[in-house]
């Protein structure tokens, strides 16, 4: 399984941004997707999760009513919708794919709320 995510960049405060993520290969066993975030010196956190469904999805407490997560209806892809973005969303943005015990990572995309 392949994963890739795209749209990260600079945005300033209060502002928004999307990023997508497509898994590829072997992907019809995949159960779940997610979005996990990095910032410099810290560790790796979960930032929201959802089912290949879309019947389940969760959140992390600091991006609740901020950030929406979304599976296309391919359910190798899924979205991140980022509004009210604040300077502690800043990290470089990894998403996952979930295959039985194994989980896939893409390479990451950064993501910086600067003014």
């Amino acid at each position: 399984v392949q994963v890739v995510e795209s749209g990260g960049g600079l945005v300033q405060p209060g502002g928004s941004l999307r990023l997508s993520c497509a898994a590829s290969g072997s992907i019809s066993s995949i159960a779940a997707m997610g979005w996990y975030r990095q910032a410099p010196g810290k560790q790796r956190e979960l930032v929201a999760h959802i089912t290949t469904t879309g019947s389940i999805t969760n959140y992390a407490d600091s991006v609740k009513g901020r950030f929406t997560i979304s599976r296309a209806n391919a359910k190798n892809t899924v979205y991140l919708q980022m509004n009210s973005l604040k300077p502690e969303d800043t990290a470089v943005y990894f998403c996952s794919a979930q295959r039985g015990a194994i989980v896939y990572w893409g390479q990451g995309t950064q993501v910086t709320v600067s003014s």
